[in-house]
């Protein structure tokens, strides 16, 4: 647990794993080889009890996409880079304990100054030893650096003024205003960086870099082609514990039917993403193959907008939301394999989430709120004409590649009918639909969101502040500016969450994203070969908790609580 001045010491014996007596939330674990996983938070869970291998020497793990040499300023994924770096905590911002990981002891003297204490046991791939100048040194550059995925946690939600290393195996942070949540966010989600590597790069060529990476984790990036993929040798002499796995091989298979293809007839071991739901029934039934079904942080959404008319409207974009038939969603798209997305824009499992978040399905409400808004039929065809008596159709952009989209924008084209708006669905191909989200070329948009964008309560504020929930020049939000303020003015924790809460219920009341539905995933892989798979929640199960040690992973507090 992190410590403040109101919240009990945890303190992680140098030489050794954090300790597992020091965790005083969240009940102990028990991991055996025998897989026992369920979704924690799921509706409805299916769980295979798999027997297989605790260790291997080799597996082979099918990989989405190329994202180059793990360049984590160039968009590499988090369970990739995780594999090669360590944080000061783990195992995310998406538990509500992280664990001290890098440090020994995080605490909180008074509300804008945290010290850390660091493993003084640690060292980088190339044998030089790890300090408090590599963190010092890591988050002065992620605040220079141009990258939105780590700067926002350094330079605006939180603002750290200055972050110094007191001694070579403790760290000061200080911040512009109060940062209760500097622990249980900032520090369980920024990677630590070697000051010796990368004071070398000008922060403004960081996305340049091509060098494999070197980090404290427990593989080593020892090889890597774009056509050939990624090889990992572990880090045998790793501070937690020597990993589970001699090595990983991750090629590439971009194509997800040719990835559980190869993972059916024995090519691959695994594959990083979740079965389709189509695909579930067949793997489980499967004597070779293990299945673990998870509860991702991560769900469909339809875009609004906003910067559009009539979308900048908060009582359309409400009639919009009344107007979607989540239930059918889950049942069609998500074969009923999940949850319908009744609680908004925030994951349910977010540990900041608003457990009595509400957004019903009401057709009457949105009927009721469209007529007092001046959208009306006039000519009796069955769709509603624009206050000044025009058709006004809208066009729903969504990844002509991706059949699960294109079903659930068919279907909100089909709930909005219903109400009297009309929706065209026009597929795109990736790289369009890219430059039309980047340059908010749409009116309405089916994508999916990640667990950073709705299970991290720091980004939750920080979408409003950088253009993806709101901020807009042009357009003024005083109910939320208030709010933020309040957010903005609280010192601890509990304070901070319940305005989070207060910002979560305003924003579904006028959401510019509407959650579809939060599915279960299942994920399979060669049972056979090995059974050490673990979830940890927004990873799914490739990531680097299932090539630890079972006492690691239950001392880091990384392993989804099972139902």
């Amino acid at each position: 647990m992190i410590r403040s001045t109101r919240r009990t010491r945890v303190v992680a014996r140098s030489g050794t794993a954090p300790s597992r007596a020091a965790r005083s939330a969240a009940p102990a674990l028990l991991l055996i080889p025998v897989l026992l996983a369920a979704a924690c938070g799921s509706s409805e869970s299916s769980t295979s009890t798999t027997e297989g291998p605790a260790r291997a020497e080799s597996l082979t793990v099918a990989v989405a996409k190329d994202t180059g040499p793990l360049n984590i300023f160039a968009g590499a994924s988090d369970q990739m880079t995780e594999l090669v770096y360590d944080k000061l905590l783990s195992p995310s911002p998406y538990v509500a304990d992280p664990q001290p990981w890098l440090a020994t002891d995080v605490r909180q003297v008074d509300p804008t100054t945290w010290e850390v204490d660091l493993r003084d046991d640690v060292t980088w791939h190339d044998g030089e030893a790890f300090t408090a100048d590599d963190v010092a040194f890591s988050y002065h550059y992620m605040h220079a650096a141009p990258t939105g995925r780590f700067t926002h946690h350094v330079n605006d939600t939180p603002s750290i003024s200055t972050v110094e290393a007191t001694s070579p195996t403790s760290v000061r942070f200080v911040c512009d205003y109060a940062c209760p949540e500097l622990g249980t966010v900032t520090l369980a989600d920024l990677p630590v960086l070697p000051e010796h590597v990368w004071s070398k790069v000008d922060p403004a060529t960081a996305k340049e870099v091509t060098e494999l990476p070197i980090g404290t984790g427990p593989f080593e990036l020892v090889d890597y082609s774009p056509t050939t993929g990624y090889r990992f040798e572990a880090n045998a002499d790793y501070f937690a514990g020597a990993p589970t796995v001699d090595e990983l091989v991750m090629p590439v298979i971009a194509d997800s039917s040719a990835a559980f293809t190869a993972l059916s007839s024995g090519q691959v071991d695994a594959v990083d993403r979740a079965l389709t739901p189509e695909l579930v029934d067949q793997f489980t039934a499967s004597n070779d193959i293990g299945t673990i079904t998870v509860a991702p942080l991560t769900y469909p959404e339809l875009k609004l907008n906003f910067t559009r008319e009539p979308f900048a409207q908060a009582d359309f974009r409400a009639a919009l939301n009344f107007a979607v038939d989540r239930d059918q969603m889950l049942d069609i798209v998500g074969l009923g394999q999940g949850r319908p997305g009744t609680q908004g824009y925030v994951h349910p499992d977010a540990p900041f989430a608003d457990p009595d978040a509400s957004t019903p399905y009401d057709p009457a409400q949105a009927t009721a709120l469209l007529d007092s808004l001046g959208w009306k039929d006039i000519d009796g065809d069955g769709t509603r004409e624009n206050p000044a008596g025009d058709d006004a159709p809208f066009t729903l952009i969504v990844n002509g590649g991706d059949a699960p989209q294109v079903r659930a924008a068919e279907l909100i084209a089909e709930d909005f009918a219903e109400v009297g708006i009309d929706v065209v669905v026009s597929p795109l191909d990736a790289g369009s639909l890219s430059d039309a989200s980047a340059k908010k070329n749409f009116d309405l948009y089916v994508t999916t969101n990640s667990p950073h964008a709705v299970a991290d309560s720091t980004q939750f504020i920080m979408s409003h502040r950088s253009g993806n929930l709101w901020s807009h020049p042009d357009l003024a939000y005083p109910e939320f500016d208030a709010l933020y303020e309040r957010w903005r003015a609280t010192e601890t924790n509990e304070a901070r969450i319940a305005a989070m809460q207060e910002m979560q219920e305003l924003f579904n009341r006028q959401p510019t994203a509407i959650a579809l539905y939060y599915p279960d995933e299942t994920w399979a892989f060669r049972a056979d070969r090995f059974a050490g798979w673990v979830e940890t929640p927004g990873y799914g199960i490739v990531h680097k908790w299932s090539f630890l040690p079972s006492d690691v992973v239950d001392a880091a507090n990384a392993e989804a609580p099972q139902d």
